[in-house]
């Protein structure tokens, strides 16, 4: 077996026990966490400046921008980004910003070009951030042109994404960062896919969302028509790479397995077992037999809101108009469970939250991944002070 064939084979053993044993993957211990976490401002401040500005962030995938002249202009957190692909083939990131009287110069959205203009004064720039034209440059007075391009951001491209950090003058390196979480992206080949569509949607406190994203606890109770059929409840093995954590969940046919030669196990996912692929602090991606959709989940305007962005990708681009009708019917579908399902949970958690009756929330010995998640936001807020959490004692 190849090395992601075998790792992916022993998830599988595992699952299988945990359903024919009625268990699951646990810690040694409970963990509360206080709802002040979610709630106060100044601690989601920091959450933004230590966490969200200084991590690499999965802002694009490769086939969003799939020519050179390409770019992507959005705007995570009300912080305005440009992501361009120049004439060289490389992905860059900037603030969206003209250095002139500090004007947004693109708005959301995507396209292709190889000359940006401020729409205020007409400035222009080069899709690699270079200023080439001052408008009536002869009555402007003598500027340094050099040192009036656009400011770049820390960027990156690896395993079919574009990642990029918030703050200007940082050092990146993603294949770092992301560890052993690489290898398991980069067999996904994300560039080779077809990108359909994005589509938004609010809701709490971004911890609140995430929690969601980590755990299959709650799947009997929120989901009894459309993740229980396929997925049973409170079973799931969770591996960690760093901060990031490779959650599988077993369907219930994973006992079929018993009938399959065990050098093909690890095969078999979306047939018998299935990943949600978590790179901390924000990006979910779950891999299904006829498409792949990934979130990114972004802090809203205030400790109780998030913004996220769902995207939806496909093997091959639809042959037809409807084709095309039918993957956007499919990508509504599990754009509506999520928002419907979990994002309304978790605005109600965040109304409790917010009424004052606990003072902590519990995660218990079956939820690791989520007493991990909030172990690694500690370890960020500290400065990345002390040793490192980990999964397990």
């Amino acid at each position: 077996m190849s090395g992601m064939s075998e790792a992916y084979g022993k998830v599988a053993e595992q699952l299988l026990h945990f359903v024919e044993a009625k268990t699951t993957d646990q810690t040694d211990r409970t963990l509360k966490v206080p709802v002040a976490d979610y709630l106060d401002p100044k601690r989601w401040e920091r959450e933004v400046e230590l966490i969200f500005k200084r991590l690499p962030l999965m802002l694009a995938l490769s086939i969003e921008l799939p020519e050179n002249g390409d770019y992507k202009a959005m705007e995570p957190m009300g912080i305005p980004v440009l992501i361009t692909r120049g004439k060289d083939g490389a992905a860059r990131a900037f603030l969206n910003v003209c250095k002139h009287r500090a004007m947004k110069i693109m708005e959301e959205g995507t396209g292709n070009c190889t000359r940006i203009a401020c729409p205020y004064h007409g400035w222009t720039y080069a899709n690699d951030g270079r200023l080439v034209g001052i408008t009536e440059a002869s009555t402007f007075g003598d500027v340094d042109k050099s040192g009036l391009g656009l400011t770049g951001l820390p960027c990156q491209e690896v395993a079919g994404m574009i990642f990029v950090i918030l703050t200007p003058g940082l050092e990146i390196d993603v294949p770092a960062f992301l560890g052993g979480m690489l290898d398991d992206l980069a067999a996904l080949r994300l560039d080779t896919w077809y990108y359909l569509k994005s589509r938004k949607m609010e809701g709490a406190n971004w911890k609140v969302a995430y929690d969601g994203y980590l755990e299959g606890y709650h799947f009997q109770a929120a989901h009894p028509e459309t993740v229980l059929p396929r997925t049973p409840s409170n079973r799931a093995l969770y591996e960690a790479f760093g901060p990031h954590i490779r959650l599988s969940y077993p369907q219930h046919r994973i006992v079929d397995l018993k009938d399959i030669p065990r050098k093909e196990w690890g095969e078999r996912e979306n047939l018998n077992y299935d990943f949600i692929r978590l790179v901390f602090p924000n990006f979910a991606l779950f891999l299904a037999p006829e498409m792949c959709q990934i979130a990114q989940l972004f802090p809203g305007d205030r400790p109780g809101e998030n913004v996220t962005i769902m995207n939806y990708v496909y093997p091959r681009a639809p042959k037809d108009d409807a084709e095309r009708e039918d993957l956007d019917k499919m990508s509504d579908f599990f754009f509506d469970v999520v928002e419907k399902e979990d994002y309304q949970m978790g605005l109600r958690v965040q109304q409790g939250l917010e009424a004052g009756a606990t003072n902590h929330v519990v995660f218990g010995r079956n939820e690791l991944g989520n007493q991990y998640f909030h172990k690694w936001i500690e370890h960020c807020l500290s400065g990345s002070k002390g040793p490192e959490p980990r999964l397990r004692p």
